[in-house]
């Protein structure tokens, strides 16, 4: 299955791949209008130290700890993907205490978002790494035989 990786070697901490990814998310066509002046919701983000800077986003475990501790049963693996039904999510951040990647956060609405890999906004790869000027991110498989 196809993935996101992130080469820290490469990454410049612009914070686009999180611009891109709120921007394929929002729904709205006009990127100015989704963003500009408002707070942003990404499912990827970046963190820093001293020496690095890296994207942070869901790493499609194949056991994933967060399906089997989401209390509302709203996490589930579809086809390789780990996807949230906003519909069941209470919003109880249990998903957050479990994931090792950290990769879950409370959108606008306190309901948790995470990444999804695009699959009902693109068209066939992730927006953090279409967009990321330096080719930090790479959508791809790895190590599969």
């Amino acid at each position: 299955m196809k993935r996101v990786y992130v080469n820290e070697e490469w990454c410049l901490g612009c914070h686009l791949c999180e611009y891109n990814c709120a921007f394929a998310n929002s729904g709205m066509k006009d990127m100015a209008a989704a963003l500009k002046g408002k707070p942003i919701f990404p499912r990827i983000h970046i963190e820093s130290n001293d020496k690095i800077t890296y994207a942070v986003s869901c790493r499609h475990c194949t056991d994933p700890i967060c399906v089997m501790s989401c209390i509302a049963g709203a996490i589930s693996k579809k086809d390789g993907v780990v996807v949230i039904d906003k519909n069941k999510c209470v919003g109880c951040l249990t998903c957050v205490l479990v994931c090792p990647y950290g990769a879950l956060t409370p959108g606008e609405t306190g309901i948790m978002q995470k990444c999804e890999l695009c699959t009902t906004n693109s068209r066939g790869e992730p927006a953090c790494a279409a967009g990321c000027p330096n080719h930090a991110i790479v959508y791809k498989q790895r190590g599969e035989a």
